[in-house]
């Protein structure tokens, strides 16, 4: 099943896409994607509910807002991939480098990117995300996946200035307003047969930048799971991002980074596209 939340007269409402690529209106349900619907086993319930429910199409051209409710948690992994890491000019890490985004950054998959005031490197970064399904404390790899709610895209924009030479943690360039488009839906785990080999890319102004596979992850997803969860509790619906491959502005001689006018295109295999145009903080 493929979730959606897409914006009617200013409200969010939860729907689905169908089989046959039509956006449904589930808000008749009663319910948004959120910690409790995860908790409470919302996937298999809306299911049900929907083999006898006849739901409203929804027009296209309504805009999608993030495909999970705000969550707990957005949690980053960096350097996940050995290219970027070597792009990045850092060495390969022993353990998962953990950060933070703030999840006020969290906004629609077609959304307008903002580039931060000050800001002279506003990055790029496609990223697999991976949504919590249940709680997740002291999780062993071998049953990880069980955790798993479902898969979607996730454009881990960050200011580079702001995370590498201004002090303190990565969160700092992680965090500004749109910086963590999440969709254009959320795929749940049967709609994936592999998530360790999917095909993921990034398009500035219709030029690839990124190109890469999963397979390419120096962590993979229990691995993930089993590490953060040694450290706090994953609660139902919260992200997981997974890191980039490399392609990244900051990776280039010189480097490359966004201005106003500029157009950024993703999309993981299965888990759909995005769209961003970047446009100036005002």
């Amino acid at each position: 099943m493929k979730l959606i939340r897409f914006e009617e007269n200013g409200i969010i409402k939860p729907g689905i896409i169908n089989e046959q690529g039509q956006r449904l209106d589930v808000s008749a349900f009663g319910e948004d994607y959120n910690e409790r619907f995860f908790e409470t086993n919302g996937i298999e319930r809306v299911k049900t509910w929907l083999a006898s429910y006849h739901c409203p199409v929804v027009s296209n051209s309504l805009r999608l807002d993030a495909c999970v409710a705000r969550p707990s948690k957005l949690i980053c992994i960096g350097l996940n991939y050995a290219k970027h890491a070597a792009e990045s000019g850092m060495a390969i890490p022993k353990e998962p480098i953990v950060f933070f985004k703030a999840t006020s950054a969290i906004c629609g998959p077609n959304d307008e990117v903002i580039i931060p005031k000050n800001s002279v490197k506003t990055d790029w970064e496609v990223e697999l995300a991976v949504v919590i399904g249940k709680k997740a404390s002291y999780v062993d790899a071998a049953n990880a996946m069980d955790y798993i709610a479902g898969y979607c895209t996730h454009n881990d924009y960050s200011e580079r200035e702001f995370q590498l030479e201004r002090g303190g943690q990565w969160v700092k360039g992680k965090s500004a307003d749109t910086f963590a488009p999440l969709g254009p839906f959320l795929a749940t785990t049967d709609e994936i047969s592999d998530p360790h080999n999917l095909r993921l890319w990034l398009k500035v102004n219709g030029e690839t930048l990124q190109d890469s596979n999963t397979n390419d992850l120096i962590f993979n997803l229990p691995y993930l799971i089993e590490h953060l969860s040694q450290f706090m509790t994953l609660l139902p619906g919260d992200v997981i991002s997974t890191g980039t491959p490399a392609g990244v502005g900051l990776g280039f001689n010189p480097p490359r980074y966004l201005k106003p006018g500029d157009v950024v295109e993703l999309g993981i295999e299965g888990l759909g596209e995005q769209r961003q145009r970047a446009v100036a903080y005002t």
